[in-house]
Parts: structure tokens; sequence; C-alpha cells
């Protein structure tokens, strides 16, 4: 009996260790381990921005990039970097995206440049788009569904969300008793070890029969850059300034339309799409994939405008606001493994919509922030309900997103997972950011038109600067992110309503009664697969499944 549990485990994990097998414990911890690194990577670099422009020069609008740059490349390349984890074996675009990422990050670390730098922060991009979808599908084929893959998911899920919340705390620790080389150099032997192990502990997962989908890749590499380039020029920026309407945004989002409407004709007719159609015909699976994108577009928009706000406003440190944030990052451990024990008893629906309801109410909560308000009172209580409510959703839309994805696409899948939450992230920073600055802009002149009439009348003169006037911004601050969040609240309220109207999940769907269906072998026994093998031509579309970050 244990000899037929042991077979069937290991045909429900294709293209990994066997779920039951020896080391899945430290199959998972690897994984994990990656998508820590990746996560953390978005937010440590944040904490270290000060110190990056005194040390190379950067101008205010140049220092942006650093952040924009790794994220252009890792949000554009994630669909490819999928698709090539399906063609060429997961495990081994797992490895070389890991060892790509830490040279890339070592490279940076000895920076003397700004363009040095943003080289190699794109690059670091280019190896996370190639990690963050090779480890979610990993988890997928080496976690049969049901209560194994639920549980490994609740892991992978905590560590996706918590990276934000650690990289923070970690950037703070680094650039306040380091230097801010080591938000970059830190990643070196991380990334080396877990490479090692991964090669160690994972098994290796075979090349599957198809071409990369040369006009697909293309087109949807592209159209998602453009896309992402745009969003992250047209925020209005703290002086109030719209560039919505700037010429290099407009030329961006336009070319982003017409190369993803190009895209999504080419993967309607392609043998080989790069995004399989069916992929989409689960409505389930597109309504996860649409919440996903949701829960990006608020998670990311809390971590930035929460952070500014306690540095600027209540004058926290880095390390500080980093130490913050640790009861959000505690509430999203727990709500994980909750998660993970009751998706099988009550099924993800109800835990899909308590998820949904919990951020709405937590980001409304933290819409009333002030600037005389304390951390205990606006900050603690709906951070806590915010990260448990992220944890719920994370899970369960994950599960959701990659139930019953055939073994052959489970790369794909998992990459267009990670695509909704970077775009979502990318949409979030440009929407909440115009709704913000805006607000704080308008607010400024206000007060300071009121402050003036004030003044006249009192027959007293108005003084620039000093204690009135950061007085002034401090509470525009305050009303332009209160006002962001609120904006945020209504995000989580729209998860809601495609959480209730679009997904129908059952219980007995996630149970485990199907597994990945493994997809033919590209002859396993003859001779290793060429580069003409591979030719870049009409490619198999597979619908990524996210990961988070």
């Amino acid at each position: 009996m244990s000899e037929i549990r042991s077979k069937t485990a290991r045909a429900a994990a294709p293209g990994g260790v066997a779920a039951d097998g020896p080391r899945p414990g430290l199959a998972l911890l690897v994984l994990a381990a990656a998508q820590l690194m990746v996560v953390l990577d978005a937010t440590i670099v944040n904490v270290a921005l000060p110190d990056i422009q005194r040390a190379l020069g950067f101008s205010g609008s140049g220092l942006e990039w650093v952040v924009n740059a790794y994220a252009l490349t890792f949000g554009g390349l994630l669909l490819l970097g999928g698709r090539a984890g399906d063609l060429l074996g997961r495990r081994e675009m797992f490895i070389a995206g890991l060892l790509l990422f830490s040279a890339a990050s070592l490279a940076g670390g000895f920076a003397n440049s700004e363009a040095f730098l943003l080289t190699a922060r794109a690059v670091q991009g280019v190896g996370g788009a190639l990690v963050a979808p090779a480890a979610l599908s990993l988890i997928t084929t080496t976690f049969p569904e049901g209560p194994p893959r639920t549980r490994a998911l609740s892991v992978y899920a905590a560590m996706s969300i918590a990276g934000g919340a650690i990289g923070l705390l970690g950037g703070g620790l680094l650039t306040t008793y380091a230097s801010w080389r080591w938000v970059l150099f830190v990643n070196v032997p991380i990334g080396a070890a877990v490479a090692l192990a991964a090669a160690r502990v994972l098994a290796d997962t075979p090349r599957r029969r198809g071409r990369f989908d040369l006009p697909g890749a293309i087109t949807g590499t592209a159209g998602i850059g453009a896309l992402v380039y745009g969003l992250v020029s047209a925020a209005t920026s703290p002086d109030g300034v719209s560039h919505w309407g700037d010429a290099k945004v407009v030329a961006s989002l336009a070319a982003a339309a017409v190369l993803l409407a190009a895209f999504a004709v080419i993967e309607t007719r392609s043998r080989y799409a790069l995004l399989p159609v069916r992929l989409l015909r689960d409505r389930n699976r597109t309504g996860a994939y649409l919440s996903f994108a949701g829960v990006g577009i608020f998670v990311f928009g809390m971590f930035f405008f929460l952070t500014v706000f306690m540095q600027a406003v209540w004058g926290y440190s880095a390390l500080k606001t980093g130490v913050a944030y640790l009861p959000f990052t505690a509430a999203l451990l727990v709500a994980s493994g909750t998660a993970a024990q009751l998706v099988p008893k009550i099924g993800a629906r109800p835990i899909l919509l308590a998820g949904s309801a919990a951020s709405t109410g937590g980001l409304y909560w933290l819409s009333r922030i002030s600037e005389h308000a304390t951390y205990t009172s606006a900050v603690l209580g709906p951070t806590m309900v915010i990260g448990a409510g992220t944890a719920l959703l994370f899970v369960t839309l994950s599960l959701i997103a990659l139930n019953r994805v055939p073994e052959a696409d489970s790369g794909v899948a998992s990459s267009l997972l990670n695509t909704g939450q970077q775009l979502g992230g990318s949409i979030g920073l440009a929407l909440l950011g115009t709704v913000a600055w805006t607000v704080v802009a308008h607010s400024i002149h206000a007060q300071a038109a009121y402050a003036a009439a004030a003044a006249a009348r009192a027959g007293h003169p108005v003084h620039p600067g000093g204690p009135l006037a950061a007085a002034i911004y401090n509470h525009a601050l305050a009303t332009g992110f209160g006002r962001g969040f609120l904006v945020a609240a209504g995000i989580a309220l729209l998860t809601l309503i495609i959480n209730f109207a679009v997904i129908r999940v059952r219980r007995a769907d996630l149970a485990g009664a199907q597994q990945p269906v493994p997809a033919p072998l590209a002859q396993p026994a003859q001779r290793p697969v060429t580069a003409k093998d591979t030719t870049i031509g009409e490619t198999p579309m597979t619908t990524p499944a996210s990961t988070p970050g």
C-alpha cells in the first residue's frame, strides 16, 4: 500500500520531488526563500534611496528609476519567463534566474555611476522574471492538489506578501548599520545558497515539446513593458503636477494598447501560444487573476503611502518604519496558516469573501489617519486587519488560479498571477499617486491662501517656512494620503464584488480529486534538445498563474 501511495504521489508531482517524498519540506523552503528574495528586493532598495542619491548624484526624477528599472524588466518579462520554464525545464530556469539575479546584485553593489546601477537593476528584474513563475509552478507540480498544495501555498503566500515588510526592515538595518550597497550585496549569498540547494533538492524537470511563440513573445513583452513604463511615468508628482498628458506617457500607453491588442489576436491563432486562451476560459481562474491584480493595487499603494507618511509626518527613521510593519507581518503569517487549515473544511469562497471584506474595512479605517494621530490609534489596528485579509486572499486566489491547470501550462499560469500583481502594483501607484498628490497640492494651496487671508485681517506679515509651513504640509499629506487609502478601499471592495459575482469554486474543486495532467516529454531518452529544437517561431501559449512580487 505504501508503494502505491508513493507512486501516486510521484505521478501527481511530475516536475519536482514527490509530495510525500524524502525532501518536500526542503523543496518548499528553497522555493519560498527564492520568492522572498525576489519580492523584498522591490522594497529593500526604497529605504536606501536617499543614500544612493547622495552617493551617485542621482537627480530627483532619475532616482525613481532605481525602482522602476527593476519593475519594468520584471513585469515585462514574466510571461516569457514562465513559458521558458515550461519548455526548457523549470528547475533549470529557476537556478539560472537565481544566478543572474545574484550576479546583478553583486554588480549593483559595486556601482559607481547612475548608468551602472540602473543596468544592474534591470538585469535583476530579468532574473526575477525567471525565478518567480518557476518557483510557483514548481510548487504546483511538486505538491498535489488538496491539503498538501494548500499548505505549501500558504507558506509561499506568506513569503510573497511579507517580503515587502521584511524588505523595509532589512533595508533600514542595512542602511543604518552598514551601507546602502549592502541592500544589494545581501542577495548574493542568499541567491547562491538557494541555487546550490535547488540543484540538490529539486528533481530535474523535463523539457517539453513546443517552440517559442516569437510574435507573441515580442508583442506581449513589449506591450507589458510599455504599459508599466507609461504607468510609472504617469503618476502626479508631489508638487501636484499631473503627467498623464505628457507625450511619453501618452505614447507609451497608446503603444501598449496596440501591442497588447496584437498579442491577443496572435494568441488566439497561434498553435504554440505564449498565453493559451484555454486557461482563461475557466471563469474561476479568470476571476482569480482579476482579483489578484486588485490585491496588487491596494497592497503596493498601502506600503508606499504609509511609509512616506510615517517618515515625513511622524519623523520615523527607516529602521523604525520597518519595525512598524512587524504586526502586519505577524497577522499575515497567522492568517496564511489559518487559510491553509480552513480551505479543506469550508472551501475557498467564504475565505475569499472574508479576505476582501477585511481588506476593505482595514483600508477604510486607515483612511481616517491624521497628522495628530499615533501609531497605536491609527496604524496598528488597520494594518493588522489588512495583513490578515490580504493573506486570506493571496492563498485562496493562488489555489483557484492554479487549480487543475495542465502540468505543461503551470509555468505560464503562474507567471500570469505574477504579471497581474506586478501590473496591479504599477496601476496602483499611478492611480493612487494621482489622487493623493493632487489632493495634497490642493490642500497646501487652500491652507496657504487661508493663512495669508487670516494674517492680512490681523495685520501680521506671513512668514514663509517655519512651523506654520510644516503644519500645512503635514496636514496636506494626511488629507491626500487618506484620500488615497479611501480609493484603495474602493479597489478592495471591487475585489469583493469580483469574488462574489465571478468566482463560483466549490470545496470539492480544491479537494485534490484531479491532479495536473503531465504533458508529453520531448524524447527524454534521446539526444538533448538543441537550440534548433526550441526555435523561436510559433510558441505554445500558456496562461501564467502568477506568483506574487
